[in-house]
């Protein structure tokens, strides 16, 4: 499954500006008290009803990407990638899969206003909700919960994403489309609220757990951004994600190592195989997998199996098409353990979607409960990995 975005228009443009500074202290899930930074409300776009300020979202805390020179801000590759990645790569890293905003305030309601890139706001199989909406979360001290989304209607949509919010200051997140770059993105809050940045995570949780895969790790087909495994993950791990999954196009070449090994990592999450012939595999996941160590001789590398496509079951032929890459993937592992390559942790692919063959929208993409289950696959090893490390 491949989606390439229409990259139309020029960069929407805030007409105001925003500073920050220290002012108070807040409470984290994580963390003792940490100072946040207040934006302030002088410098918001003031609704022409009343009922809003709006604040840019890039003066939050924006998690999610690995590099800061980007062509636009919400890219998940840098500006010199373009020419030395496949053009698909390229074309495909202008979605805003896996960022997300952190923020803070005590608005009873929160609103958003964000333009995406593409005019195509869903795919047959995939929502709107997914591929160009929002998602928001908030952390009520012992796991984020989800609260509210943004549908778009168009490529400009402004949205109420939550009201009756409990008096108090409390911290949220908001991810972005999954399917289409994100142009522009304001926060709404009442003009009586304080907006301020989230707050600093603590020492052993601010490197992110990098996810590089396919269009499974791009989220395809979730129904909402915030259900794409990878970013299940961080929330349960409550740690920042990189998700660098590129629809079709999670083929392990070298220049995309090269790229990976320049984010400073928690941990490597390998997820390609769906795009890979077995050839490949026996080709790639070696060379990847050492240069990518030789670079982060620390950070653990997670090597994942091939999903079990839900017609295996019965059907021979697609059950063999994932069994030879798996094969082919263990074998890679035992070759790579053999050379003294340390850090290399593997998951099996029958594990991830379950065995009753209704996790996925077409026997590949995994619905909201396929990525459930891939999330609870997962987890304990990334837990096990993160705590050692």
């Amino acid at each position: 499954m491949c989606f390439y975005p229409g990259l139309k228009g020029i960069l929407f443009a805030i007409g105001f500006s925003l500073v920050c500074f220290p002012v108070q202290q807040a409470q984290s899930a994580d963390s003792d008290t940490s100072i946040i930074e207040k934006l302030d409300p002088n410098f918001a776009a003031k609704d022409a009803s009343g009922e809003w300020l709006w604040y840019d979202a890039r003066e939050l805390t924006v998690e999610g990407k690995g590099w800061t020179d980007t062509d636009w801000f919400y890219d998940r590759l840098p500006t010199r990638a373009n020419g030395l990645v496949p053009n698909p790569v390229w074309a495909l890293s202008r979605h805003s899969a896996g960022i997300g905003v952190r923020f803070m305030t005590d608005s009873p309601k929160i609103s958003a206003r964000w333009k995406v890139l593409n005019s195509d706001l869903a795919m047959a199989h995939m929502p709107a909700t997914g591929v160009s909406g929002l998602d928001l979360y908030v952390n009520d001290g012992a796991v984020w919960r989800w609260i509210g989304n943004g549908r778009p209607g168009a490529q400009s949509t402004e949205a109420m994403l939550a009201g009756g919010i409990p008096e108090g200051s409390h911290e949220y997140m908001i991810y972005l489309p999954l399917y289409n770059g994100t142009e522009s993105l304001e926060i709404g809050v009442v003009p009586a609220a304080v907006l301020a940045k989230g707050p600093e995570r603590p020492e052993g949780k601010k490197k992110p757990v990098l996810f590089y895969g396919t269009s499974i790790t791009h989220g395809g087909c979730a129904s909402r951004p915030g259900m794409a495994y990878p970013s299940i993950l961080g929330r349960r791990l409550n740690q920042p994600i990189i998700n660098l999954g590129f629809s079709g196009n999670g083929k392990m070449e070298a220049v995309m190592g090269q790229f990976l090994a320049e984010v400073d990592a928690a941990v490597y999450v390998l997820d390609c195989l769906p795009n890979l012939t077995p050839e490949e595999v026996t080709e790639r996941v070696e060379p990847f997998v050492i240069a990518l160590r030789a670079a982060r001789p620390e950070a653990p590398i997670i090597l994942v199996e091939n999903i079990a496509y839900q017609a295996g079951a019965y059907l021979p032929g697609s059950r063999e098409s994932y069994t030879i890459k798996n094969a082919a993937l263990r074998a890679a592992h035992e070759r790579l353990t053999a050379q003294g390559v340390q850090g290399l942790h593997y998951i099996p692919g029958e594990t991830l979607l379950g065995n009753d063959g209704e996790a996925t929208v077409d026997g590949t993409h995994p619905t909201d409960l396929g990525f459930q289950r891939m999330a609870d696959a997962m987890e304990p090893l990334l837990r096990q990995v993160l705590e050692k490390n």
